[in-house]
């Protein structure tokens, strides 16, 4: 079943109105997926008429001429990762809004969200998502604290039907990798210090096992290391976007 899903994904035309680029999925079920690459760690996923920004950043987008949020999905508290400009732009009074404790206990942006920690699953009427760990075990500051701490942030699996999507967060190669089960898309980050080598970035893919895989999050990574670390990885397509 896999398989013929990934065809359909393959040959699927996406056509919005945005200037960043998005491609397009479909489920077994026939439901489209869009995922617009806003830039850096920040992503805006549009499911049956719901559309969900993650981590969204003033610095990257005008979010005046976004789609409003029916559900806004952060994974830490990082300025880049936690803008309240861009929540601002993005909420409504009926945003479903979901971050940690600390983006809730930090924000100047005041609002109803619900936090979520490793392990939470959220429930929708059209789609559930996993908050997976997200944490440095090699990358750390001067003062030997790792840049992002087990515990404090989330990678996120969304299940739209069939079709799970893997958002890693700020994370590197962690060994919670190996248990994630089947995963059609990932994104996962590369950008020393504060993830992944592009080596750690391919010990990740090799955990994970995605159908498709984008660097996001890279920073000044040079993704032509990236190309040729996976000339030898035929059953995982690497796709590369603006995503620095």
């Amino acid at each position: 079943m896999r398989i013929s899903i990934l065809v359909l994904v393959l040959v699927m035309v996406c056509s919005v109105a945005y200037p960043q680029k998005s491609d397009c999925f479909v489920t077994a079920k026939g439901n489209r997926l869009t995922i617009t690459h806003i830039g850096h760690g920040t992503l805006m996923l549009s499911y049956q008429d719901e559309v969900i920004h993650i981590d969204p950043w003033s610095s990257l987008a005008n979010y005046d001429t976004l789609p409003k949020a029916d559900y806004v999905v952060l994974t830490h508290h990082h300025r880049d990762h936690l803008d309240s400009l861009a929540l601002s732009k993005v909420y409504t009074p009926n945003t479903q809004l979901y971050w940690t404790g600390i983006c809730a206990s930090q924000t100047k942006f005041k609002a109803d969200g619900k936090v979520v920690a490793n392990g939470d699953t959220i429930v929708t009427p059209h789609f559930r998502f996993i908050a997976v760990p997200a944490y440095n075990l090699v990358n750390k500051r001067s003062n030997g604290e790792p840049f992002h701490p087990k515990g404090e942030g989330n990678g996120y699996i969304f299940e739209f039907d069939n079709l799970r999507v893997y958002v890693a967060g700020d994370t590197e190669n962690i060994p919670e990798m190996e248990n994630l089960g089947p995963i059609d898309i990932a994104f996962l980050p590369a950008n020393l210090p504060f993830t992944m080598s592009p080596e750690m970035f391919k010990a990740a893919a090799i955990m994970v096992k995605p159908q498709i895989l984008y660097p996001y999050h890279t920073g000044n990574t040079d993704l032509n290391i990236i190309k040729d670390l996976f000339v030898d990885i035929k059953d995982v397509e690497v796709r590369f976007r603006e995503l620095k």
